[in-house]
This record gives structure tokens, C-alpha cells and sequence, in this order.
């Protein structure tokens, strides 16, 4: 018989408990500027990358959304001005979503909230070396469980060619 108070059923009831904890504490400013946490964290993905902009296929894979889930997400940001798509110049089949000025503008006015919170709640309750240890640990597990999370990303030192 499998004990109760097995050390994995409390990892992950933790780590639980804590996402529901913070996605509590920060959906309020997300909805206050009129973004969900799925709208967001696609605005974000694409403000922290190349030209601030993806390929579909990766900005799919980056968020766990399916490709028709990401459509969906991405034409509702491009009805209200925050995301346009791109065609590839290279491959017909391929296009990008990119933010625009008024995107980049949404992402400048929901950020220093969105610091506050998370400094608040999360990285603020650890030590400097903690939190370096927490990030390292986090992509160890999020390079197993997740390993397209960074699909199009840039490494360091890699050159980005418009």
C-alpha cells in the first residue's frame, strides 16, 4: 500500500497549491487591462522574442496550445490591435504573429503590476541563491515535461537576422 504522505503526492500538491495561489493573486490586474492569463502569457512570449515575433508553430508549442487553440488566441489579439500576422518570406505555409506598437504598449502598462505581484508573492520570498537554484530546478523538470516550451526561441549568443 502506497502511504498518503508519499513525498512526490506533496510535490505536486504544492506546486499546485502555490500556481492556483498565484494565478489568484495576478489575474486581477490582468483582467483590470482586459487580457486573460492565456492572452497574456502569449503577449509576453511574443514581447520576449526576436523582433517580437514567433512563428504559429512556436508560439503553439511555447504556450501548450494546440495550433487551433493559438489561432484562435492570436485572432482574437489581432481584432483588438495587439497582435498582427506576418507571412514567412522564406515558406509559403509558414506565419509569424507579431505584437504591435499597441501591443507592446499593452505589455509596458500591465508589466509593473504584474512585477509587483510576482516579486510580492513569489521571487521576493526567496534568497538571491534560492532563486537561482528554484530556476534551475524549474527547467530541469520544464525541459522534461515541456521540452517545446522554447521552440523558436534565441540562445545566448546566437545572432537574430531580421
Amino acid at each position: 500500500m502506497i502511504p498518503f504522505d508519499d513525498p512526490r503526492l506533496t510535490a505536486i500538491g504544492l506546486l499546485s497549491e502555490v500556481y492556483a495561489g498565484l494565478v489568484a493573486k495576478m489575474t486581477p490586474a490582468l483582467t483590470a487591462a482586459g487580457l486573460s492569463e492565456v492572452d497574456f502569457g502569449t503577449l509576453i512570449r511574443l514581447a520576449r522574442s526576436p523582433h517580437h515575433s514567433l512563428r504559429m508553430g512556436d508560439l503553439a508549442a511555447q504556450t501548450g496550445l494546440s495550433t487551433s487553440g493559438v489561432t484562435r488566441v492570436v485572432d482574437r489579439l489581432e481584432r483588438d490591435g495587439l497582435v498582427v500576422r506576418q507571412a514567412c518570406a522564406t515558406d509559403r505555409r509558414a506565419s509569424y504573429a507579431a505584437l504591435t506598437d499597441k501591443g507592446v504598449d499593452k505589455v509596458q502598462e500591465v508589466l509593473p503590476q504584474h512585477l509587483h505581484d510576482i516579486e510580492e508573492s513569489f521571487t521576493g520570498l526567496l534568497s538571491a541563491e534560492q532563486l537561482e537554484t528554484f530556476l534551475s530546478t524549474l527547467r530541469i523538470i520544464r525541459d522534461v515535461v515541456h521540452p517545446c516550451a522554447t521552440a523558436g526561441a534565441v540562445e545566448p549568443g546566437q545572432i537574430v537576422r531580421p
